[in-house]
């Protein structure tokens, strides 16, 4: 669930090219609604969302999804953030800013596996 289209679409590009199967949000309400419908193996998330941000859709998720491990993918640092993130439920909290995109996907195999 990313914002930035340039970025969503590298991402899934580079997820599909490893063999996931990749499904796209572009805002919170819309990952909300996703995440009731079925379950999913990773979510990737990002805080800042258009209609619902990325704490909301953590506090919303709910039946299979609720132990789905989260990786968020963010341009806020803090820790406060962090904090509240890892209190939501994430498993991992990335600064975009900081990490190469290999070394998303590697966090990416890592929690699936």
């Amino acid at each position: 669930m990313e914002d930035e289209k340039i970025l969503r679409e590298t991402l899934q590009e580079a997820l599909e090219n490893d063999g996931f199967d990749v499904e796209i949000a572009t805002n919170g309400e819309e990952a909300i609604t996703l995440l009731n419908e079925k379950p999913y193996d990773l979510i990737l998330l990002d805080i800042i969302l258009p209609k619902k941000d990325g704490f909301q859709v953590l506090k919303a998720k709910k039946g299979e999804n609720k132990k789905t491990p989260v990786i968020l993918l963010t341009n806020l640092s803090g820790s406060d953030n962090v904090r509240k993130a890892l209190e939501l439920g994430a498993r991992n909290y990335l600064v975009k800013s900081e990490y190469r995109l290999d070394e998303i996907i590697d966090r990416v195999k890592e929690l699936i596996n």
